[in-house]
């Protein structure tokens, strides 16, 4: 048995970006960068005003006071989309906008708050923006440098200066279709709700949850279905799911009679580079390969399915990303309340986050932590990480979580 992070860097090490595409800049959201993007123009493309004001000299209205203003002849207007169409020299200014070309000659802005506002001239009555308020061209990306670097996620705040850059087309590693497999006699689709009313049978929660979670990594969830406990229908879906990027199968890889995915990955002849990982919940977990396509085994029992997925789904699928940092993001918090730990193993506690006036954030208990209690999930914000040579966790015990 594997301790969790030591299994978890063992599936990542094992995985390799998916090849490069080019895709439209509306559609690159979520995904990594396969290449530098270089920037064929300078950011800024010209120095421009970061004030509403006067473009003028340093040397003009160092002085400048409200007891002995300075006075400028105003002798341009230049708006944004404008151009100026004078040089500034001695005792002139130019009116301007933000984000507006500074003229020639010019190397500050007053802003208007500092002046009468005047169109033919202008009394300027503080020199505290003597030399400030223009942005160099070049100032934020110079041209012909790399505006984003390989390896970048791109959200919002990057799709944004690559628009900047005239990406269009932007080189990314292709999402990552996700075959999952789920496993039991006892599932159905919630389209079968009469029959869990009736008691017969349940619903399918980790179809769905696990769907959400491919998704929410950044992946494309391929379903294949409800497979019944029969050795050859697993076989068949495990088969017909190779033929994704990542294989997901979620139940029967415990050891009761049932549980066929052990034996149906190797009648496939596929590789079983470890099963089971020292943890609770999620201790049967199993991850190898089918086809050359990399399969990761999570239990059956939802929580547990959710957990093992966050530790050891969600880095590989942003390992097939080609993200540079697959591992999940780590906080020190508090523990708000004790936790009696019955068996050496690392526990990953489901918790709610309080900020605190001081320090880490509190992290409290989101309410029982058996492993089919699915409402403390739905509570939680993370999950707190008890190390196996820990114990107890005993309030106040300062922990690291992982983000949810």
């Amino acid at each position: 048995m594997l301790e969790p992070f030591d299994a978890a860097a063992t599936i990542v090490a094992a995985i390799h970006a998916l090849p490069a595409v080019d895709v439209p800049l509306t559609g690159c959201d979520g995904l990594v960068l396969a290449r530098d993007v270089i920037s064929p123009v300078a950011l800024p493309l010209w120095a421009n005003s970061a004030m509403d004001g006067y473009a003028c000299r340093t040397d003009d209205v160092a002085r400048a006071s409200a007891d002995a203003p300075v006075t400028l002849r105003v002798v341009d207007d230049v708006r944004a989309g404008a151009f100026p169409q004078r040089p500034i020299g001695p005792g002139l200014a130019t009116r301007i906008a933000t984000g507006a070309p500074v003229p020639d000659g010019a190397d500050c802005v007053v802003r208007v708050e500092d002046t009468d506002g005047g169109t033919e001239v202008v009394r300027i009555r503080d020199a505290r923006d003597a030399g400030r308020n223009v942005r160099p061209r070049g100032e934020d990306v110079g041209q012909n440098t790399v505006a984003l670097a390989q390896g970048t996620l791109l959200g919002p705040a990057q799709i944004s200066l690559l628009a900047s850059v005239g990406a269009a087309w932007v080189p990314v590693h292709r999402k990552p279709r996700v075959g999952i497999v789920t496993t039991g006699d006892e599932l159905v689709p919630v389209e079968r709700f009469n029959e869990v009313l009736a008691g017969e049978r349940i619903v399918s929660s980790n179809s769905y949850g696990l769907a959400a979670q491919v998704r929410s990594a950044g992946g494309e969830p391929v379903d294949f279905g409800i497979v019944p406990d029969d050795e050859r229908a697993v076989r068949e879906a495990i088969e017909r799911a190779s033929a994704c990027d990542l294989i997901i199968t979620s139940a029967g890889v415990s050891v009761g009679e049932a549980d066929y995915i052990r034996r149906a990955v190797e009648t496939l002849r596929g590789k079983l580079e470890f099963w089971r990982v020292r943890m609770r919940p999620g201790a049967p977990l199993a991850f190898g390969s089918v086809r050359g396509k990399p399969w990761i085994g999570l239990p059956g029992n939802p929580v547990s399915s959710f957990v093992t997925f966050e530790l050891f789904a969600r880095p590989a699928i942003r390992a097939l990303l080609g993200a540079p940092h697959a591992a999940p993001r780590r906080v020190q918090v508090v523990a708000a309340d004790a936790y009696a730990v019955s068996v050496p193993l690392t526990h990953f506690l489901r918790v709610t986050l309080e900020a605190a006036a001081h320090g880490p954030p509190r992290a409290r208990l989101a309410g029982p932590q058996a492993s089919n209690i699915m409402s403390s999930l739905a509570r939680a914000d993370a999950l707190l990480i008890v190390p196996a040579d820990h114990g107890d966790m005993r309030e106040g015990d300062v922990l690291d979580a992982i983000l949810i």
